[in-house]
């Protein structure tokens, strides 16, 4: 989860340059001989200025201010090409090259499951799942630098090992990053909900994203979801039940009155307009259980304290 102030409902800013169809980071037009060779996951489009490279879906972020401190920034720089992988780019500064797969065993020096943690934020859920499963070689993929700078510092001081990451957007990663059926689980905590019905569009949890997803999961891997906005909990269920390659692990779990949905609507969470109960009553659940290693971090307390409900969802992917 992309830390930013309360998900903003609001278009993208000078800072902030993520529109749905994202252009190059600088604006400019690419080299017209690279125009003809665009990887996946981008599209041509016209425009007064000339031809431009767009993405051709929603990205896994929203960019935020990329300034560390002078010690945070020596770090980075110490460990920019072993714990932060390199990467090499295509149109825009968070874009992944087709040529980029990893070689886990390579890559983290053990041949443990992969588990690919993605919008981590600050890392609190990299970081507690890495020292719970040494075993297990843990991927952290985020935009935020000074996010990833402060899990490296953490990783570093603490002496834990199994951690890598990589400064990208997450759909790339999938694509170029991860070979196919290769991680055991993806977590996506805490995504942007683009609240605004406008904004929907712009989520990350939509059907071609969870295809990019099963493709890098092994078979029986496991998809793991949270968010703490009902509407998005209803959304992101909705998508997963219909996507052909996972099945709800806890299907029928907690619906009805016990339904944190039923709840969320009655209190008129999301959005201070209660719900009557014919209209708030989810007859559907499916929700999991809260995720052994997944702390509970600053973000979702606040969202706890303003009486926000936590809705977890775990999926399967069938064999």
């Amino acid at each position: 989860m992309t830390p930013t102030s309360d998900h903003p409902d609001t278009p993208n800013t000078p800072q902030d340059p993520m529109p749905i169809h994202l252009q190059n980071d600088d604006d400019s037009l690419p080299d017209a001989k690279l125009i003809d060779k665009i990887p996946k996951g981008y599209q041509k489009i016209e425009t007064r200025q000339g031809v431009k490279v767009v993405r051709d879906g929603p990205v896994s972020f929203v960019r935020r201010e990329l300034s560390m401190s002078p010690a945070r920034q020596r770090l980075w720089q110490d460990h920019l090409g072993t714990t932060i992988l390199p990467v090499t780019r295509t149109f825009a500064d968070t874009s992944v090259a087709p040529q980029s797969q990893l070689s886990v065993s390579d890559v983290w020096g053990q041949a443990g499951p992969l588990i690919v943690d993605i919008g981590v934020g600050h890392g609190e859920s990299t970081f507690a799942g890495a020292v719970q499963h040494p075993q297990a070689n843990f991927l952290a993929v985020e935009v935020y630098r000074p996010g990833l700078g402060k899990l490296l510092d953490r990783v570093v001081t603490e002496g834990v090992t199994n951690v890598r990451m990589v400064e990208a957007n997450a759909p790339e990663v999938l694509d170029h990053m991860i070979p196919a059926d290769a991680a055991q689980e993806i977590w996506i905590f805490f995504s942007d909900p683009w609240q605004k019905n406008r904004y929907h569009k712009r989520r990350l949890i939509q059907s071609k994203f969870l295809d990019q997803v099963a493709r890098a999961l092994t078979p029986g891997g496991v998809l793991r979801l949270a968010t703490d906005w009902s509407n998005y909990a209803a959304h992101m269920r909705q998508v997963a039940d219909a996507h052909p390659a996972f099945d709800n692990l806890h299907p029928e779990r907690l619906a009805g009155m016990d339904s944190p949905l039923t709840l969320a609507r009655l209190h008129g969470t999301d959005d201070d307009t209660p719900q009557p109960l014919e209209e708030a009553l989810d007859e559907v659940g499916g929700w999991a259980p809260r995720f052994e290693t997944r702390p509970v971090t600053s973000f979702e307390a606040k969202a706890q304290r303003a009486g926000r409900y936590i809705f977890d969802l775990a999926y399967r992917k069938i064999s």
